[in-house]
C-alpha cells in the first residue's frame, strides 16, 4: 500500500530517521564523549594493556604537540622488529604473531616450532571447504570470512572452552586459518559470480603466510621473492595498533561477556569490514584513480596542485573535500607503517615498472599538506598513514581490490587474539558504558486514542 508516493517501508524508515535524532548540543550540556574521544580529539582512557602502543605526539598540560610517530609491539619500536627480520633475509610475520601472543622474542627453536605449527593448522576441517565456502558463496569476502569463523565453532569440540591453553589452541588455528578462508572465499566469489574458473590450491607447509597467501589467489601459483617480502611486511605493520581502534576495542568488549572465541573474532571481522576502518585504502585507490584520469602529466606538480585544490574545494571526485590518505586520529609528523612501506614499495615500483606512478604519490605526499593549510587556515601538521601506500602496494602485488580490507584481517587476527588472552587473563569486569536517556517520561496512549 502506497500514500502520498510512499510505501510502508518508506514510511517506517522515516519514522526511524526522526524519532532516533539526537540534538547534538545534548551531547556538549552532558559531557559525553561521543566515539570515546575526548574534546581534543584524543582517546578516552578505557583500558590498559601491554601488547602494543601507538605514539604520535607529546601532550604537554593539555595541549597536544606534534611528534614522530612511534609503534611498539610489546614494548618493541616496529623499525626495530622490520629491520631485524629484514637484515636476516627472512619473513616476519610468523615471528610477529608470537611475539604479540606471548609476550616475548622467540629464539630460534621455539619459531621454528611455533611456524611449524601454523603450517600444520592451516588446512581447513573436512567438508569445510564443500560445506561451508563453496555451497554459500559471497560477493563479499569480508561476510565470507566473518561466516567461515562462526562456522569454525561446529567444527570445534572444544568451543566453549575459556581456559588459557585452549583459546591459544583456537588462536593458532584462526592466525594459520584466516589466510586459507580469505583466499577460498574470493575464489568461490570469481567462479559464482564473475564466471571464471574455480582454484582451489591447497596451502604448502613450507611457505611462510605471505608466500601461500599468493600462491593460493594466482592461478599459476607464482610469485617472485619480492612480492612475497612486500605483502609479509604488510602483514606485520597491519598485525596490531593498540587497544583503541575500533576492532580491537570490539574483541575487548566482546570477550568481556565470556563468550566464545569465535563469536568474538567474527565481531572483530564486522567492524573491520566498515569503510572508516578496514576499507579506507580503497577510498584512496579511488582517488588516485580519479587523479590519474584527469591529470594528464603525472610529472606536473603545478597540475597535481591544481586538482588537489578542486578536490579540497569539493569541485572533484566524491566532493567531500578531503584527500584520502593523509592524517590519522593519532600520529601527526609521521606514521612509521606508512614510511616503512613506501621503502620498501619503492624497490617494487622499480621491478614492476611503476615509478611513474610512485612518483605521482610521492608528489600528492609532497603538495597536500600545504595546499591544506592554505585551505583551512591552520597550521596542522598532515603527514601519510599507511592507507596510503598500503592500496598501491596491493595493485603492484596484482591483488584484487575486494581482498584489500581481508589482508588487513588476515594480519589483525593476531593482535585480536593477543587481546582477546589478556582480557580473558586481566579483565575480569564485563565492559558496559553508560548512555544517558534524553527524551523524558511520555504517556502510554491507548490503541483507540492513537
Amino acid at each position: 500500500m502506497q500514500i502520498d508516493g510512499l510505501t510502508y517501508l518508506d514510511r517506517l524508515a522515516l519514522l526511524a530517521e526522526k524519532n532516533n535524532y539526537i540534538e547534538p548540543d545534548l551531547y556538549e550540556k552532558y559531557n559525553v564523549k561521543r566515539g570515546l574521544r575526548n574534546s581534543d580529539g584524543t582517546g578516552v582512557l578505557v583500558g590498559l594493556t601491554e601488547i602494543g602502543e601507538v605514539h604520535g605526539y607529546i601532550l604537554d598540560e593539555g595541549e597536544r604537540i606534534p611528534d614522530q610517530g612511534r609503534l611498539l609491539y610489546r614494548g618493541i619500536d616496529i623499525w626495530d622488529i622490520v629491520k631485524g627480520f629484514q637484515k636476516e633475509g627472512r619473513y616476519g610475520f610468523e615471528e610477529v604473531c608470537y611475539l604479540l601472543l606471548f609476550g616475548e622474542l622467540p629464539d630460534r627453536q621455539w619459531l621454528e616450532e611455533f611456524t611449524n605449527l601454523l603450517a600444520e593448522n592451516r588446512c581447513l576441517p573436512d567438508g569445510f571447504v564443500e560445506d561451508m565456502i563453496l555451497k554459500a558463496p559471497s560477493n563479499d569476502i569480508m561476510n565470507k570470512l566473518a561466516r567461515s569463523v562462526l562456522a569454525s565453532y561446529s567444527y570445534d569440540k572444544n568451543p566453549d572452552d575459556l581456559s588459557i591453553k585452549n583459546v591459544v589452541r583456537q588462536s593458532i588455528e584462526l592466525i594459520a586459518r584466516f589466510p586459507i578462508m580469505v583466499a577460498y572465499g574470493y575464489q568461490a566469489k570469481v567462479h559464482f559470480y564473475e564466471n571464471q574458473s574455480l582454484y582451489i590450491h591447497l596451502p604448502r607447509k613450507e611457505l611462510s603466510t605471505a608466500e601461500n597467501f599468493l600462491y593460493m589467489i594466482r592461478p599459476d601459483n607464482h610469485y617472485t621473492r619480492l612480492e612475497a617480502e612486500l605483502l609479509d611486511l604488510a602483514l606485520v605493520l597491519h598485525a596490531e595498533h593498540g587497544g583503541g581502534n575500533n576492532s580491537t576495542f570490539t574483541v575487548h568488549v566482546v570477550s568481556s561477556t565470556g563468550t566464545d572465541i569465535y563469536s568474538v573474532i567474527a565481531a572483530a571481522v564486522g567492524s573491520l569490514k566498515g569503510p572508516k576502518h578496514g576499507g579506507a585504502n580503497i577510498k584512496v585507490m579511488e582517488m588516485i584513480d580519479d587523479i590519474k584520469t584527469n591529470v594528464r602529466d603525472w610529472a606536473d606538480e603545478e597540475e597535481i596542485k591544481y586538482y588537489l585544490t578542486k578536490i579540497l574545494n569539493k569541485e572533484a571526485f566524491d566532493k567531500k573535500g578531503l584527500i584520502y590518505g593523509l592524517g590519522h586520529a593519532v600520529y601527526t609528523l609521521s606514521d612509521p607503517r606508512a614510511v616503512l612501506l613506501k621503502n620498501k614499495a619503492a624497490e617494487l615500483a622499480r621491478e614492476k615498472n611503476m615509478e611513474e606512478e610512485f612518483g605521482l604519490y610521492l608528489t600528492i605526499e609532497k603538495v597536500a599538506p600545504e595546499l591544506f593549510a592554505a585551505k583551512k587556515g591552520t597550521e596542522k601538521i598532515i603527514a601519510p598513514n599507511v592507507d596510503f601506500y598500503s592500496g598501491f602496494v596491493y595493485k603492484m602485488l596484482n591483488i584484487p581490490v575486494e581482498l584489500y580490507t581481508p589482508i588487513f584481517a588476515i594480519a589483525r587476527i593476531s593482535g585480536w587474539c593477543a587481546h582477546l588472552l589478556e582480557e580473558l587473563v586481566s579483565g575480569g569486569r564485563i565492559i558496559r558504558p553508560a548512555y544517558k536517556n534524553v527524551i523524558g517520561k511520555r504517556k502510554y496512549i491507548p490503541l483507540e486514542q492513537r
